[in-house]
């Protein structure tokens, strides 16, 4: 068998036993092995803690020349707010790098540890921490943009469109240049499915968990991305809150991306899978014109 036979072969498996869960893909951080990765960029720190609990660190990464302070993207990532670790996202963040941005991905605490709303008050303390203190590394605190999967985007989203979570960090909401979501859900009352279900069950008023219950007209731009074959978080998540953002007299794009599924559309930021879609280049136009 020949490499590049061996290699389209794990490309092909590893695309199949991604499709039906939304896990922590660092096998896809070991695909640099068969593909070049992503070029001159470099993890500029890692296990930063931005709280006192052992899930409430980051890594950072970055270019590895930049002359000038450079755009700021906050990355969290999926898991049904039950499993991930910003260790298997490290393809992501590096491709992003690669394009011009100082990358934060933290990781936050997990059901059963907590449920609603701590992991949305994590996701605020790290974008705190992050205007604070990113000029640290190259990074512009006056152009931070958030960008999240699945879960991840649910945060982004939370943060994005409910003042209130970053004011309790003691930062301002309207910092927020951009946000950008793939595959997220933002509108998915009543709670039928045992990952919202625990997540979200004790929640006094399941309204106030819900992106779109606070769509505004002065929120951050938006983009929403979701795969058409998507059968976790059905797109009419994004079609939704799009809508409604826009209703509000707000800026959300839409972004349906055929042939893709839930884990699809984040696999596409690895090099081995962008010739699927261009995912990634899609939200970083919509992030540098922001």
């Amino acid at each position: 068998m020949t490499r590049r036979m061996a290699r389209r072969g794990f490309i092909a498996a590893l695309a199949a036993g991604l499709a039906s869960a939304c896990s922590p893909l660092g096998t896809l951080n070991g695909l640099n092995n068969l593909s070049p990765g992503d070029r001159g960029v470099r993890k500029a720190a890692g296990d930063v803690p931005f709280g006192d609990d052992p899930r409430q660190r980051l890594d950072i990464y970055a270019p590895v020349k930049s002359d000038t302070p450079l755009p700021v993207i906050v990355f969290f990532y999926g898991g049904s707010w039950a499993s991930g670790s910003r260790g298997g996202y490290g393809f992501a963040a590096k491709a992003f790098a690669a394009r011009g941005f100082t990358v934060v991905v933290p990781d936050y605490r997990l059901v059963p540890q907590v449920h609603f709303p701590g992991f949305v008050e994590d996701g605020a303390a790290a974008v705190a921490w992050t205007m604070a203190n990113i000029g640290r590394y190259g990074g512009d605190p006056a152009k931070v943009s958030l960008v999240g999967h699945s879960a991840g985007a649910y945060i982004a989203m939370m943060l994005a469109l409910d003042p209130q979570w970053l004011h309790a960090a003691g930062s301002d909401p309207a910092r927020l240049r951009a946000v950008a979501g793939l595959a997220g859900p933002y509108d998915f009352v009543p709670f039928d499915v045992a990952a919202t279900r625990n997540a979200f069950g004790k929640a006094a008023d399941p309204a106030t968990t819900q992106p779109i219950s606070f769509a505004r007209g002065d929120a951050p731009p938006l983009f929403l991305a979701t795969g058409t074959e998507d059968t976790m978080v059905l797109p009419r998540n994004s079609r939704k809150l799009a809508k409604a953002v826009e209703a509000a007299g707000g800026k959300a794009i839409l972004r349906e991306y055929p042939e893709l599924g839930h884990v699809g559309i984040v696999v596409t930021l690895s090099k081995p899978f962008r010739g699927r879609a261009p995912v990634l280049r899609d939200v970083v136009e919509f992030l540098k014109a922001h």
